[in-house]
């Protein structure tokens, strides 16, 4: 399957090399299976894992423990994101590389876009073994 933004059918249909425009305040949020974030799917293409969306957490929520198959980038637009090594702060950006392991928190809620080469494996509780599409 090619490159696409989920719950945009009008942008799928589109010829093969045309650009994409995406409303993004059209599109649903969607809930990741950890509570307290959802996000909305900007770019999605199954075949190579490709992922790029928009994440909303709410204050003091969790991300277990996960691995970062190949790079991962964060922009974070409002509040924070912590973890052992650090915080990203409105206005930043962060990057992990492949094989980086840490939990992430955000204390006080955060707004970001993250680009993921792979989604994330995660390593404990219910959804070890499993990724974030």
């Amino acid at each position: 399957m090619p490159a696409m933004t989920p719950h945009a059918d009008e942008l799928n249909a589109l010829p093969p090399l045309a650009s994409r425009y995406v409303q993004v305040d059209e599109l649903p949020w969607k809930p990741t299976g950890f509570p307290g974030i959802d996000m909305k799917v900007l770019l999605r293409e199954p075949e190579t894992g490709l992922l790029t969306a928009l994440f909303r957490w709410e204050p003091g929520a969790v991300l277990p423990l996960h691995e970062h198959v190949e790079i991962e980038q964060t922009y974070v637009l409002e509040g924070s994101i912590v973890d052992e090594e650090g915080e990203t702060t409105p206005g930043n950006f962060s990057w992990r590389p492949k094989g980086n392991q840490h939990r992430a928190h955000a204390p006080n809620g955060a707004l970001l876009i993250a680009f993921f080469l792979k989604p994330n494996i995660f390593l404990e509780g219910a959804e070890a073994g499993t990724t974030l599409e």
